[in-house]
């Protein structure tokens, strides 16, 4: 198999088993007590480590490393819900300039009715 076949092999059975651990945990055996706890989350951010090198060592193109780490923010924090997301500086910058100030008027909303 080629380098790049590879890579999308592993990423694919690495994120479907993320996948899983995140959906059922139930199903992982977890050993009791703190220590196993902290050892349980150290291997998980190695597992991270690891396919965040092998992204950055085989993907097609050489990847911008920020760009992953805040991809993978932003996929840690949606998977906790649909209304999580990270903000970067510069748009939290943008964000707050858009809101801040006072609005008054009526609430007022229309949609479209498909008959």
């Amino acid at each position: 198999m080629t380098p790049k076949i590879s890579l999308i092999l592993i990423s694919a059975i690495v994120g479907a088993g993320i996948t899983f651990v995140a959906t059922h945990p139930d199903a992982v055996v977890v050993r009791s007590g703190a220590k196993a706890a902290s050892s349980d989350v150290h291997r998980q951010l190695n597992l991270f480590g690891d396919v965040f090198e092998r992204v950055r060592a085989y993907y097609v193109e050489k990847p911008d490393d920020s760009k992953l780490i805040e991809s993978a923010v932003n996929g840690m924090l949606a998977g906790l819900d649909p209304h999580s997301s990270y903000i970067d500086r510069k748009s939290l910058r943008e964000l707050q300039v858009e809101t801040h100030g006072e609005y008054g008027g009526l609430g007022i909303e229309i949609t479209a009715k498909m008959v």
